[in-house]
Formats: structure tokens, sequence, C-alpha cells
């Protein structure tokens, strides 16, 4: 019981440190600019909030997506609402980590508790990851061939393009070894888990890693097994996710600037170069990294200063802070539940 309450109150801790930086990231961003200015500069019309109402059904997608991909990747032993509370947990656990870590060890933790075995609960998050860079990896050569690769990096960092290609090639690479892994060496997984195992402070989960590497092939090779079909409703899934979260941005900025469709196609390509950068942020949810780049990336498209201010805060009001603020609403409840 001490553990548990333990567990909790860490993840208090993760949660209240999330709203504050949240908060302190909305301070600091409005003290930036003369909102007075901001106010007076822009003309708020119907558009404006019709496009503004178009990013948050974005958001709605996003979500769907992923809670029609986990649905589909359980067999839907999980019902909707149980589908859509992994999901929002999940989401909530990326956004207080960082970006380099994600949520995923969290989510591995959720399945369990909703009675996915451990090791059905690791392949379907490495099948998420694997279905996520693959859409990252067929987007980019897609998006070169339509726009000129210079265009994609602002002139302040366009020297890190090489830094760019060794960071899709790190993301290829990945992506090539989670395939390997699930669909035709699972054993590597296996062997992964049981060499962590060894480590001093994992020692005591030795003999239940051993039963989870063999939950780990059972489940990949019931994958292997699936039909074509499935496989074209997860990509299916996985595109409508992450077209929607992109979109969100298109929309925003298209509530408050006209955009041709030739920048709308570069603001979405810019947005992958962009997601690159955020996997490595070292703050949670990559908070103050994004904001950042949000302003250099797409700056370009907003004539005044105190515009991209409120598009970068309302970016993050939508697409980032709901779910620290849902996340502290479902969790506790969701852990009282478990017990």
């Amino acid at each position: 019981m001490k553990s548990k309450l333990l567990n909790k109150n860490k993840i208090y801790l993760a949660i209240a440190i999330g709203l504050i930086i949240s908060g302190y990231l909305v301070y600091s961003e409005i003290s930036k600019t003369d909102f007075s200015e901001s106010w007076n500069t822009i003309d708020f019309t119907f558009s404006t909030f019709f496009y503004i109402g178009l990013a948050l059904l974005m958001m709605i997608f996003r979500d769907f997506g992923y809670v029609l991909r986990i649905r589909l990747l359980t067999d839907k032993k999980l019902n909707w609402l149980q589908s859509l509370k992994v999901i929002l947990m999940w989401e909530f656990a990326s956004a207080v980590s960082p970006g380099v870590v994600g949520g995923s060890a969290v989510a591995m933790f959720i399945l369990k508790k909703e009675k996915i075995n451990f090791g059905k609960s690791t392949a379907i998050v490495f099948i998420t990851t694997l279905f996520d860079n693959l859409f990252y990896v067929i987007s980019i050569p897609i998006i070169v061939g339509i726009i000129d690769i210079n265009q994609l990096l602002p002139k302040v960092i366009h020297h890190y393009l090489p830094q760019f290609w060794i960071g899709y090639s790190i993301i290829l690479a990945i992506t090539l070894v989670l395939f390997l892994s699930l669909f035709v060496y699972p054993k590597l997984i296996q062997n992964l888990v049981l060499l962590f195992c060894k480590l001093p402070f994992l020692v005591r989960f030795k003999q239940k890693s051993q039963q989870t590497g063999t939950d780990i092939i059972t489940a990949s090779a019931t994958f292997r097994d699936k039909s074509i079909l499935f496989w074209i409703k997860l990509m299916g899934a996985t595109i409508l996710s992450w077209l929607s979260r992109f979109l969100v941005v298109n929309f925003i900025l298209m509530g408050f600037v006209t955009l041709s469709l030739q920048a709308n196609l570069l603001i979405f390509a810019k947005q992958l170069v962009m997601w690159l950068l955020l996997l490595v942020s070292p703050t949670p949810g990559g908070s103050g990294v994004a904001e950042y780049l949000f302003s250099t990336f797409l700056g370009e498209f907003l004539p005044i200063s105190s515009i991209i201010v409120l598009t970068s805060i309302l970016w993050r009001l939508i697409s980032y802070y709901p779910y620290l603020f849902i996340g502290a609403f479902v969790l506790p409840k969701w852990l009282n539940k478990i017990g």
C-alpha cells in the first residue's frame, strides 16, 4: 500500500510540475508583447473563430485515430471509453515527460492495468511507435519531392540541414529495427528485456521478465497472422491522427492570415521537421522548445510579432495544455479504481 501511495504521490507531483510550467510559460509569453497592440491589429471575424473551431475539431480527430488504433491492437478487448482513457493518460504522460523520453513506458503500465499482459502491451507500444515512425519516413521523401528541401529549414538554422538528414536516418534505422524485432526476429526483444534485467536495480524483475519475453514472442506471432486489411486500418488510423495533428497549426494560422495552398503545404512540411526536433527536447512536452520552434519555423507566414505570440500560445492551448488538465482529472480517478 505504501508503495502504491508513493507512486501516486510521484504522479501528483508530475501533474503539479506540469501545470506550474504551463502556467509560467503562458504568462511569460504574454508578457513578451503588448497585447493591446495585438487586439488592435487583429480583426476577429467569423472566419477566425471558424478556423479555430476546425483546429479544435482536428484535435478530436487526432485522438479518435489513436483510440481506433488502440482498439484494433487490443482486438477490441478495451471498449471505447477504456480506449479513450488509455489515450488521454498516454498523452498526459507524454505531456509531462521530456520529448526524448516520451510516454511509452507509462503506456505499457496503463495497458497492463487494463488486463493486457505486459508482453502484448510492449508489442502494442512498439507497433504504435513503428507506425508513427513509418508515417514520418514515408512523408519526408514525398514532401521533399514536392518542396525544395532548402525551404524546410529557416535561414537562422539552415546550416543544420545535414543534422536533419542524420536525424531522419536515425528514425529510419529505428523503424527498421522495430519491424525486424516484431515481425522477423521477435526473440531479439526478449533478449533485450533479459539483458536489461541483469542490471543491479532490475534483477528482482528477472523472473517476470522471462515470462514477459515469452509473451512478447506470442504477441508477435499473433500480429504476424493478422490480415492485410488489419494493417491497412491501422495505417489509416495513424495517418488520420498525424494529419489532424499537423492541420491544427494550419487552421490556427488560417484564422488570422490568408494562406495559399502552397503556403499550407509548406507549413505542413515544416511541422515534420519541427516534430523531429521536438523528439529530442529535454523539457516536459517540449515546453519552451515548441514555442521557439513555432516562431522560428512559422513566423514568416505571420506579419506581426504579436500575432506570432498569439498563435503560438493558441496552438499550445489547443494541442498541449488540455492534456495536463485532463490528466489531472482522469489519472487520479483511474489510479483509485485500480487500487
